[in-house]
């Protein structure tokens, strides 16, 4: 068995076949960021949420996988302050939203990765928010040790239907949208 080995070995050395081998990059929580936009009949809120953690994995210099874990303790809004700041940071936390009590973390699996051109690729994923997976697609740009994308997200497919026209259609000028939107920056 051990000559089989080393024949098969010495094979490939021969004719010069590199067996690929992936290479996970760790991103950098600290330098990592997620701004998050959301948007409703009389105007937006934005603000962050931290990653608590994440790969992505690289096989012959290529995207070939990634997951990453959000912290949905730390949302928190940056476009208000004081009183107003501390009541959405808390109304986002909440059960109408992201209910960060029973649903810490939200997750995010690559499930199929295809090249679009130099650096950027189309990606579909496993979202996880409150314990809900539904697939999401976007594309990421990489480029050294640093990636970006935006994502449109459907709370509603999160079961967060709190303010939606979808669900609530007498709600009016209170209506917030459906969707919302995250800028991330990545580095490893």
């Amino acid at each position: 068995m051990k000559n089989l080995k080393t024949i098969a070995m010495g094979l490939l050395v021969a004719f010069g076949t590199t067996v690929a081998t992936a290479q996970t990059k760790k991103i950098n929580t600290k330098k990592s960021t997620i701004n998050w936009v959301g948007k409703k009949v009389t105007g937006e809120h934005s603000g962050t949420v931290n990653l608590k953690g994440g790969n992505l994995i690289f096989k012959d210099g290529k995207v070939a996988g990634g997951n990453f874990t959000v912290d949905m303790t730390s949302i928190s809004t940056t476009d208000l302050s004081g009183d107003g700041k501390t009541n959405l940071d808390g109304h986002l936390k909440a059960d109408d939203f992201f209910g960060t009590e029973k649903n810490p973390n939200a997750t995010l699996v690559f499930k199929k990765i295809a090249a679009k051109a130099n650096g950027v690729y189309s990606i579909t994923g496993d979202l996880t928010i409150k314990g809900i997976t539904n697939p999401v697609t976007f594309d990421l740009a990489v480029k050294g040790n640093k990636a970006s994308t935006l994502v449109k997200i459907d709370r509603t497919k999160y079961d967060i239907k709190y303010g939606s026209k979808s669900f609530f259609e007498s709600i009016g000028d209170k209506a917030i949208n459906d969707d919302f939107d995250l800028t991330v920056n990545l580095q490893f």
